[in-house]
């Protein structure tokens, strides 16, 4: 069913007759809601006492906001009252008013899903700030991270796609050419927005629509997007600054090419990127509020299962993800140390002075690799995973002199949430010795599980099945330089096949691992917490350790 929404520019701090007007246009037409594309406060450097008063109206509830309402960050910071309120009431800044965050996604009770990108891009970006969740700067890394999204309906940048224009008869005459990022362009090319809304100042400028060819997640379909750039309200042009349409998640793609669109420029763009500075590979918005106001108890737009990826605790499009654990970065999956890890930071010492237990996570939001229905992305997730793993080990057996290989689990199923591996450094005399094997054959039997079958499935795509997937390695001899190589060596494959015939113990790897290396009190993670500052640490010594073995940091 088609929800009529309307979208506004640049309010600068003008929201009481802004609101007025929605609020009018609103009895008419029962939009679904109104977003914000631009600034909707002045910039605080140039804010007076008028401005001051109609804060705290607006947040004191004095100024109506008559529909559900999303505002997003344009170039100018945010007021400190207001940020204090953000703080303090998970994202609503008054009843009906709810920010979108400088990097956020949200699904609406319609089933329309909003990703937004605030800001200006900075290059020089690196190191996170108490007040970066509201800053008006975002990084490349900002970007890249919401292709996790996979899908939009609605996207939101202050800034351009490069190239946005090329192909384009519409007639464009701006006061000042608006700033074009060739990052945002990537961001417009994996989610296929059906509306992709940016900012134009002074002048309206709505481009023809765009096709994206077939997928083969969708190979009869072409998907059309619609770029859109807003002008301020109350511009001396006289510009279009308010936009309404009727929008259908449900709808289905045209399955030819409709009548007035045109090939997507954003392959234009250039598709190379200066890789960032070591610091600005782990840096990512601190937690925000944006879009939480939904999963408040008793609203209206509460979502139910399955989890989506705002939600997920492994997507990075979540806003509120744990950044300071991440330790690097791929094309299509992540490191992160592992939140209460069965290790210590003296398990494997005095070869590794940190926990080394660590979790390879795919980019892709998806239960099973085998899910992935896009055969390119699935084998190029694949195996940038297993490039990670083999780093790990040869960052393990290197540093060890040999007397450390891994052990790496996951559990597959389709009914899950966000798949990922478990990476876990191993003595190797209990490798060699074949007490791994034994141990998890064994533990199997007493759970009355299935027998494990010596198996190599890849990505998972032609099992088929569910299942637990143990790799066991010890490193071969060191090479000439001293270091090991992580993808040789001795490796045993292990398949357990997962069933609703039985109920599996999902921290099954864990507690064979702990019983094994005399860790059985830290089998439940929730008994090893850490102090954030100890994570920081871990996290830090973890990254500085695998730095020469981490291949996204290659130039």
């Amino acid at each position: 069913m088609a929800s009529k929404i309307v979208v506004v520019g640049g309010v600068n701090g003008q929201y009481p007759d802004v609101l007025k007007k929605v609020a009018g246009l609103h009895a008419k037409n029962s939009f679904a809601f109104a977003i914000v594309a631009g600034d909707l406060f002045k910039d605080p450097a140039s804010s007076t006492e008028e401005d001051e008063k109609n804060i705290e109206e607006l947040i004191s509830g004095k100024i109506e906001v008559a529909l559900p309402t999303y505002f997003s960050l344009g170039s100018k910071p945010l007021p400190n009252k207001v940020t204090e309120k953000l703080d303090s009431s998970a994202g609503e800044l008054c009843p009906n008013l709810y920010f979108l965050g400088k990097r956020g996604t949200l699904k609406t009770s319609e089933g329309i899903r909003i990703v937004a990108l605030g800001g200006t891009l900075d290059p020089k970006l690196d190191k996170p700030t108490s007040d970066d969740k509201y800053s008006p700067f975002y990084s490349e890394q900002d970007a890249r991270v919401l292709r996790g999204a996979s899908t939009a309906d609605i996207l939101i940048t202050a800034q351009w796609p490069a190239e946005i224009r090329t192909g384009s008869k519409v007639d464009f005459q701006p006061d000042e050419e608006p700033s074009q990022q060739a990052c945002i362009s990537d961001v417009c090319s994996h989610l296929k927005p059906r509306y992709h809304f940016s900012l134009s100042d002074s002048t309206f400028y709505e481009r023809e629509p765009f096709f994206h060819a077939p997928t083969e997640d969708a190979p009869d379909g072409y998907k059309i997007t619609r770029f859109i750039s807003m002008a301020n309200y109350g511009n001396a042009k006289k510009q279009k600054w308010i936009y309404a349409f009727s929008l259908d998640p449900t709808a289905a793609p045209p399955i030819s090419i409709p009548s007035g669109t045109t090939a997507s420029p954003l392959s234009f763009a250039s598709k190379k990127r200066s890789l960032p500075s070591q610091e600005a590979s782990y840096r990512f918005s601190a937690p925000d509020e944006g879009g939480r106001h939904h999963r408040r108890k008793g609203n209206k737009r509460q979502r139910t299962k399955p989890l989506a990826q705002d939600e997920c605790f492994f997507c990075l499009s979540n806003a509120n993800i744990a950044t300071h654990l991440i330790t690097s970065i791929g094309e299509d999956a992540y490191l992160t140390t592992a939140k209460g890890p069965l290790s210590t930071a003296s398990t494997f010492s005095p070869h590794l002075k940190f926990p080394s237990h660590i979790l390879i996570i795919p980019l892709n939001h998806t239960p099973t690799l085998g899910l992935i229905s896009e055969s390119e992305s699935r084998a190029s997730t694949f195996n940038e995973m297993q490039r990670y793993r083999h780093a790990l080990q040869r960052m393990v057996a290197t540093l060890s002199k040999g007397k450390l290989g891994a052990v790496t689990w996951e559990v597959s199923r389709a009914s899950g949430i966000h798949t990922h591996w478990q990476f876990l450094p191993m003595p190797v005399d209990l490798i060699d010795k074949g007490l791994v094997e034994v141990a998890f054959k064994v533990q199997a039997e007493n759970e009355k599980y299935p027998k494990f079958e010596k198996k190599d499935v890849g990505d998972g795509f032609e099992e088929g099945n569910d299942f637990f997937r143990l790799q066991i390695w010890s490193p071969a001899a060191e090479e000439e330089d001293g270091e090991r190589d992580g993808g040789n060596g001795k490796e045993t494959n292990l398949i357990l096949p997962l069933d609703a015939s039985f109920r599996f113990d999902l921290q099954f790897g864990r507690r064979v691992l702990a019983k094994l290396l005399g860790l059985e009190n830290r089998v439940d993670w929730r008994d090893c917490g850490q102090s954030h500052e100890d994570e920081v640490g871990d996290a830090e010594a973890s990254k500085a350790a695998f730095k020469p073995y981490d291949f996204s940091l290659e130039e």
